[in-house]
């Protein structure tokens, strides 16, 4: 009976969860970085705690912390730049992406690549924030739409595909 040991088990839950881990700590580090740039590497900024208290809430390990607030006070670092787009999803629910990119070009076109495949488009700036208002854990929505189980489960795979994008920080929607 190879192979069915508990160890194998264990392995793939653990090479799953990790990778879901590292995923969040890349994302969590990008952002990191980039306030650290923005506030010339002083940690005792708001901004930068309170990036700091969301990857230490997350288990982010305090080297990983520590190495992504030393490489944004580095000179060589990338250039980050905060980007959002705006798209309505199936029924026509409102769907705003915010990500950080150090090349707008390349993730302006693999957003439109991911939405495109699942039969939807980038709208124009300002077209879907409408329904929006800036709270205090980003955007909530005002108006909220209630949509049907086929497009329920349209908008959780197209989500899903944005989440794993390794540019893009946060998607928000106002669909119930």
């Amino acid at each position: 009976m190879s192979g069915h040991n508990k160890w194998s088990k264990i392995k793939h839950k653990k090479a799953a969860t990790d990778a879901q881990k590292s995923k969040l700590f890349g994302k969590l580090a990008k952002l990191i970085t980039t306030e650290s740039k923005r506030v010339g590497g002083d940690s005792s900024a708001p901004s930068l705690r309170a990036v700091i208290d969301k990857a230490k809430s997350e288990n982010m390990p305090s080297d990983n912390i520590d190495r992504a607030v030393k490489k944004g006070m580095s000179t060589d670092a990338a250039a980050m730049e905060f980007v959002q787009y705006e798209a309505y999803g199936p029924g026509g629910c409102g769907i705003i992406i915010e990500g950080l990119t150090d090349n707008k070009n390349r993730t302006a076109q693999e957003i439109k690549h991911i939405l495109s495949k699942n039969g939807l488009a980038l709208a124009a700036p300002g077209s879907a924030m409408w329904m929006f208002t800036k709270g205090d854990d980003g955007l909530e929505a005002t108006t909220t739409i209630d949509l049907s189980d086929t497009d329920g489960a349209k908008l959780e795979t197209i989500l899903e595909v944005l989440e794993e994008h390794d540019d893009v920080q946060e998607v928000y929607t106002n669909a119930n």
